[in-house]
């Protein structure tokens, strides 16, 4: 009887391994998998952003930060009693970690989008330059030259690729649109269609510069205007939003004899929960509210 039960506790065992390889493995099949994708979106950004750094670099520091954030997360968790605080625990560490993997992500999303800001800014001075070399004569290739020689990046470095393939043969409305796609600015989209109707049809580019960029500058000031007058809601939106979780963290650094209790219970867990689902609903309401589109 008792060799009997020791070949179940065995052969239980060898199932839950198996069965745990087989997880673990399906598991790092899907991470490489997701990795991969990842790292092929981040490639794609960079490149368009002239930031000549290694993706996989980026997606490393990602894995670092998520894993020492769940490992810090977990500290206040490892315990089995009760038997439902190592889930929670679990939980919680898991979804910062996958905040922590986004960040590299988020800090390129918000280059990029300074990034652009700036080349709009540019926009507003290449119209001029391009308009005034268009009446002393200048083809409009010569006029795209003119705005990459007077000019600084992000503007330099899109116009200067953009000559650059029409120099190595590429059609100039397939380099336009290249250049519109890569670039994904709204003024700059006015002024590619205009370029290209006026090749196809005829017109006075020089005009037509002149009233895209009145346009351009009221929808800047228009802009302005309207981040000017939200900012207050939005600044109170970030202080709300915020405070919950600073007061937490510091009544969980300053009180945790306090704190960690209500943490490690169900009641606890779930109104954690229901705050952060409440706060993160709130802000993109915020959101969508002060986002007013020009």
């Amino acid at each position: 009887m008792t060799t009997l039960f020791w070949v179940a506790c065995a052969a239980a065992g060898i199932a839950a391994a198996g069965l745990a390889w087989a997880v673990l493995d399906s598991f790092a099949d899907s991470a490489r998998t997701a990795t991969d994708t990842y790292t092929d979106e981040m490639t794609r950004t960079l490149e368009a952003m002239f930031l000549f750094v290694p993706a996989r670099r980026l997606v490393e520091l990602g894995w670092m930060a998520a894993g020492a954030v769940f490992l810090v997360a977990m500290l206040p968790f490892c315990r089995l009693d009760p038997p439902w605080v190592l889930p929670i625990g679990l939980a919680v560490a898991l979804a910062l970690a996958a905040g922590a993997f986004c960040l590299p992500r988020v800090a390129v999303n918000l280059l990029r989008a300074r990034r652009l800001e700036r080349f709009n800014l540019q926009l507003l001075e290449a119209l001029p330059m391009m308009s005034n070399a268009l009446r002393a004569g200048f083809s409009i290739n010569q006029a795209f030259e003119s705005v990459a020689d007077g000019t600084d990046a992000p503007m330099r470095q899109e116009i200067a690729l953009f000559l650059q393939q029409l120099r190595v043969g590429v059609p100039f409305s397939e380099a336009l649109a290249a250049l519109e796609a890569r670039v994904g600015s709204e003024d700059l989209t006015l002024v590619c269609t205009a370029i290209d109707i006026a090749r196809r049809s005829g017109g006075n580019l020089t005009e037509i510069f002149d009233s895209i960029a009145d346009t351009i500058r009221a929808r800047l000031r228009i802009h302005q205007h309207v981040k000017t007058l939200t900012a207050q809601g939005r600044l109170q939106g970030l202080i709300i939003g915020a405070m919950p979780f600073l007061l937490g963290i510091g009544m969980a650094i300053f009180k945790p004899a306090l704190m960690m209790p209500f943490v490690c219970s169900l009641v606890g867990a779930a109104t954690l929960a229901a705050v952060t689902l409440l706060v993160a609903l709130g802000g993109w309401m915020i959101r969508r509210i002060v986002n007013i589109d020009v």
